[in-house]
C-alpha cells in the first residue's frame, strides 16, 4: 500500500493516533489529561478527529504520550530507504490571522525527533512557542522577508538570507516585523531517548 493512499486529514489522523497510544499505555482519558494537562473535553475532540488543535496541544499530547509530533501527523512509516511526502498531501498545522501558515514537511524516523519545516507568516503575524523538551534545538533560514526571532529574553532581528541555530528548551517566538510576507524553513532536533520506555 502507498503512502498517497494512507494520507487522510491531520485532526482525523491525530485523533486515531492519540487515541491508539493511549489505550496502548493503558491510560484513561482523565490519566492523559493529568500528564498532558490539556483538559479531557479537548481530548475527547481530538481524539473523535472534530478538532483542529493547536501546535502546543499537540506537542503536550506528544510530550505526554512520549511520542514525537511527527508520530502523530504523518504518514505510517515504511522501512525504505527513501520517504517522499507530496506538497499537496501536507496541511498547514498552524494559520495566522493574516493568512500565514506552519506546515510540517518531512520527518525523520530516528531515535529522537528530526523535523523540517516551512513557514509563512504575513507581516505582523506572531507564533509564540512552549519550551520543548530538555536539548531540543532549531535551525532558521529566512528565505523572504524579515524575521524577529525571540529565544528568553533575546531577540534577533534576521533579514533574507540570514539563518540563526538556538535552544528551544526556552519560551521562544517568531514574528514578521516586515511591510512584506516572510518565508522560513526551520528543522527541530528534540532529543527523545531519555524520555522513551
Amino acid at each position: 500500500m502507498s503512502v498517497d493512499s494512507l494520507i487522510e486529514h491531520v485532526p482525523v489522523v491525530v485523533g486515531r493516533r492519540v487515541r491508539e497510544t493511549r489505550s496502548d499505555r493503558g491510560w484513561t482519558l482523565d490519566q492523559l489529561a493529568e500528564r498532558s494537562g490539556v483538559s479531557r473535553r479537548m481530548i475527547v475532540n481530538v481524539e473523535a478527529g472534530t478538532s483542529n488543535a493547536s501546535i502546543a496541544t499537540m506537542l503536550r499530547l506528544a510530550t505526554a504520550l512520549r511520542v514525537t509530533l511527527a508520530d502523530l501527523v504523518a504518514a505510517p512509516a515504511f522501512d525504505e530507504t527513501v520517504v517522499v511526502t507530496r506538497s499537496a498531501d501536507r496541511e498547514a498545522l498552524w494559520r495566522g490571522d493574516g493568512g500565514g501558515a506552519a506546515v510540517l514537511v518531512a520527518a525523520a524516523g530516528t531515535p529522537d525527533m528530526l523535523e523540517l519545516w516551512d513557514w509563512v507568516m504575513a507581516s505582523g503575524e506572531r507564533y509564540e512557542s512552549d519550551a520543548h523538551r530538555p536539548g531540543t534545538r532549531e535551525l532558521l533560514h529566512v528565505l523572504s522577508g524579515q524575521v524577529r526571532l525571540t529565544v528568553g529574553g533575546d531577540s534577533q532581528e534576521l533579514r533574507v538570507g540570514d539563518a540563526a541555530s538556538y535552544v528551544a528548551d526556552v519560551p521562544h517566538a517568531y514574528a514578521n516585523t516586515g511591510r512584506r510576507t516572510a518565508r522560513f524553513t526551520m528543522a527541530v532536533l528534540e532529543p527523545l531517548t531519555r524520555v522513551r520506555p
